[in-house]
């Protein structure tokens, strides 16, 4: 299982999980819910309680993994499987241009 926090503007909006089955799931964070309740990070995932799940990427974190050469210099530099979506995310979403970044979770920051 690998996990990500997404942020938006610098504020914690949920957690993305890939399950050990391939599955996805997104949730918003709970005071994010509270505090910004329409300030959505797509128009296709509203904020809302209950968790968008899918059994491939959301379209929307498929959008910010590089494309062309450089997805080439990324999979070859991090020795990732240009089919490994979430490898991708996690390696080349820190920083992304825009308002949202992806900041992988370690195993070991679990609590």
């Amino acid at each position: 299982m690998r996990k990500a926090t997404i942020v938006y503007n610098d504020i914690k909006a949920g957690e993305l999980i890939e399950t050990d089955d391939g599955d996805y799931i997104f949730q918003y964070n709970t005071d994010y819910i509270k505090n910004y309740p329409k300030q959505f990070i797509t128009f296709s995932m509203p904020v809302r309680k209950e968790a968008y799940t899918e059994n491939r990427l959301f379209p929307f974190f498929e959008g910010l993994i590089p494309e062309g050469w450089l997805l080439n210099i990324a999979t070859k530099n991090w020795k990732l499987n240009p089919n490994d979506r979430m490898g991708l995310l996690l390696a080349c979403c820190q920083n992304c241009i825009g308002a949202v970044s992806v900041q992988p979770i370690k195993a070991n920051d679990e609590a």
